[in-house]
């Protein structure tokens, strides 16, 4: 009896509670307690959307303004992939075997008439001068005692050791992107995205790999760095990106609406026909003081293989010696488009003077071009020096 009478005690207290809490939420406002609001009588807010013109019956506000911004720079969500495939893989193949002498830069490298002569090393019967960039191309390879030894095509052996070589390639379009697109180096650490421009914005936990092809959307300048958004709340600092300028519109005294465009400070080629991107890729070019030099020039000679050697210093200390270098453009005087098989990165300068490419790139460029065709060579930075008194001939 006694449990009886305590449930009806707590049903009734529970009871009045919730009819209080009831009357408390639901009790009238006076008018006189309360300001007057004019009800809104102006257009509601857009449906989340793209509107790239006034909607009229609508303010294109909030996620619909955010995704009209995203739009009007080419990105869309989900994200449109780049009309590009990856080129030929067979064009990454050598026309000759290529070795690296295996000598200290500050020592000429002896050749020898029998391999039995350079086993010994005995009889040399001439030198390749000293430096710190000698390569050869050969038809056989014997190792003595672990050691490699090649065989030239003149006959003559020497101590060298066959080479592998970077097969980065670029890539192929079939229609011009519709906005600009880079690759990611790293060089300088990971790449590591952050959430808005500017060191100060929180990284977002992912991390590019080299090489890796990423849209660019816009670029902000946030203190002495470029900043690149590479997608919604994503921005990668330009010390890890090289970037493809879209512009299909010929420079300044192209004709016939072909051409190829060197980019010194993105260090990018971009490859135009018919008024529409076909091919992009990085390049190394000529460093400071060897700068490649901008301006527009022709393709004048085409040399499937090429011998290139030389010095520019005055001790001659950073003499080079390139065998059968493959797919090679000249352009000016003796700066060309080439493959370089002794480069493992792309994306910085560090050349002579001439564009070095992977060799499956300049394959294709190769294939591509014709004698005659525009080059045009420039530094949207400016900082390349213009004036024709600071250019030698050039180099590889």
């Amino acid at each position: 009896m006694r449990r009886r009478k305590r449930m009806r005690w707590v049903v009734g207290v529970i009871l009045v509670l919730a009819l209080g809490l009831a009357g408390w939420v639901v009790a009238p406002v006076r008018a006189e307690d309360a300001p007057w609001r004019e009800s809104y009588g102006g257009r509601p807010l857009c449906l989340p959307g793209v509107y790239l013109s006034d909607p009229g019956d609508c303010l294109p506000l909030g996620p619909a303004q955010r995704l009209t911004e995203w739009a009007r720079l080419g990105l869309t969500l989900p994200p449109r992939p780049l009309p590009a495939t990856s080129p030929d893989p067979a064009l990454n193949e050598s026309p000759a075997l290529i070795a690296r002498i295996n000598l200290p830069a500050e020592e000429p490298a002896p050749l020898y008439a029998s391999l039995e002569d350079a086993v010994a090393g005995q009889n040399p019967v001439r030198f390749i001068d000293p430096g710190p960039l000698r390569y050869v191309s050969y038809v056989e390879v014997q190792r003595v005692n672990g050691k490699p030894f090649v065989r030239l095509r003149s006959g003559e052996w020497l101590r060298a050791s066959p080479i592998a070589y970077a097969t980065f390639q670029g890539l192929v379009f079939h229609a011009t992107p519709t906005h600009d697109f880079g690759w990611i180096v790293d060089l300088a650490g990971p790449a590591e995205v952050r959430a808005a421009p500017g060191y100060a914005a929180p990284k977002t936990g992912t991390v590019l790999k080299r090489y890796q092809v990423v849209p660019i959307y816009t670029v902000q300048r946030v203190g002495n760095m470029d900043w690149y958004m590479i997608g919604p709340d994503q921005w990668i600092e330009r010390t890890f990106i090289r970037q493809v300028r879209v512009n299909p519109t010929p420079p300044p005294g192209v004709e016939g609406n072909r051409w190829i465009e060197v980019n010194l400070y993105d260090q990018t080629v971009a490859v135009y026909d018919g008024g529409r991107l076909v091919f992009a890729t990085l390049i190394a070019s000529g460093g400071e003081p060897f700068y490649t030099r901008p301006g527009l020039f022709k393709i004048y000679k085409k040399k499937m293989t090429e011998t290139m050697s030389g010095a520019f210093a005055a001790d001659r200390s950073d003499y080079y010696y390139l065998e059968d270098v493959p797919w090679t453009m000249y352009f000016d005087e003796a700066r060309a488009l080439h493959g370089a098989y002794w480069r493992a990165w792309f994306g910085f300068p560090q050349t002579h003077g001439c564009v070095n490419m992977s060799l499956g790139d300049a394959h294709w460029l190769f294939e591509w071009a014709h004698e005659g065709d525009w080059v045009y060579v420039w530094d949207p930075s400016g900082q390349t020096p213009t004036d024709p008194s600071l250019y030698t001939p050039g180099g590889a």
